[in-house]
């Protein structure tokens, strides 16, 4: 571990998301306490910084005493900026923009929570780069920064020097990142133990679960998703799940790739994939068992689904992202 703690600049506005602020600030928190109770020294400068400084008011209205912004250029490790209903407002300060594309300049590495990457890409910092910010958003960053290449589905993305994430929770799992990049996984583990997040999740995981992802716009087939997720162990073809919602075959499938847009078959991998997730990250049940009560049938077709759709195996995220992975039985 580093003798010289690392400066970590979080920069706040009025109407941030307080989560987005105070999520960040935690994790670099308790990896000062973890080294602290090492004896060894925190690893961590943290500041809250905002324009002018002084109480700054979040959407939740608790105010945040930051300091005001140090001088554009001024040496520091990471800046992290919060998003919120107020970026919007933030992105078109000339004068805090220019800052932030001053001291993203100046920094070694630059992260955005949120909503926070429009106030990044206001900058320029985020021009031809693959970006992510809460999914809700995603199609008006695109639409408002053509530039960016923008993806509705990652919690968190890494290019290079520069960090882009999800909602809210998910800047905690960013910093956790961070952590783990500047400290090493088994720090960034304590970490995740002491703030009681069970399982740190990889970035390229879904920002939300796939059922919930197949509800967001609501849809004929809400029951019939919900009743496949709750009957993964069944033989889920074509005729079983056009009986159960009462239509013909062909009907069915068509019906369903213009409602959804997918086909059955993906929509069920997903949700196998999804399930047989949860229970590698939350329990020691033996990956063959796993296959079999998702509905896999083999190890091997759930090992080709889930690399498919986590890019690593089921062992592999075991191993690397549950608590009890090192003592699970493969």
């Amino acid at each position: 571990m580093s003798q010289t703690a690392r400066t970590i600049h979080v920069l706040t506005f009025a109407n941030a998301q307080v989560l987005d602020v105070t999520g960040p600030l935690q994790v670099f928190a308790s990896a000062n306490d973890l080294a602290r109770q090492k004896g060894l020294p925190p690893p961590y400068a943290v500041n809250v910084i905002a324009a002018g400084g002084g109480p700054v008011t979040t959407s939740a209205g608790l105010a945040l005493l930051a300091e005001p912004l140090p001088a554009p250029g001024t040496p520091c490790d990471t800046l992290v900026i919060a998003g919120g209903w107020g970026v919007y407002a933030a992105a078109e300060d000339p004068a805090l923009v220019a800052w932030v594309r001053q001291q993203a300049a100046s920094a070694r590495r630059v992260a955005s929570v949120c909503t926070g990457a429009f106030l990044l890409a206001a900058s320029g910092w985020l021009d031809g780069r693959r970006v992510v910010t809460h999914w809700t958003r995603c199609e008006q960053l695109a639409r408002q920064y053509p530039q960016l290449r923008v993806e509705a589905n990652p919690i968190f993305i890494n290019e290079g020097p520069v960090w882009t994430s999800a909602g809210v929770t998910a800047g905690i799992d960013l910093a956790l990142a961070l952590v783990e990049a500047d400290l090493g996984h088994a720090m960034a583990l304590d970490v995740a133990r002491q703030l009681v997040v069970f399982l740190k999740r990889p970035g390229g995981q879904s920002q939300f679960s796939a059922t919930l992802a197949l509800q967001k716009q609501g849809s004929r087939f809400d029951d019939l998703h919900a009743w496949i997720a709750e009957n993964l162990g069944r033989d889920l073809n074509i005729p079983t799940l056009a009986a159960q919602v009462g239509m013909s075959e062909r009907s069915f499938v068509r019906h369903y790739r213009a409602d959804t847009g997918q086909t059955p078959a993906r929509v069920i991998e997903q949700i196998r994939v999804e399930n047989a997730r949860r229970l590698l990250g939350d329990s020691c049940v033996p990956i063959k068992r796993i296959a079999v009560q998702c509905g896999f049938g083999s190890e091997e077709t759930l090992r080709r689904s889930f690399l498919r759709a986590m890019g690593v195996t089921p062992q592999a995220y075991r191993e690397r992202f549950s608590p009890e992975g090192q003592r699970a039985a493969p």
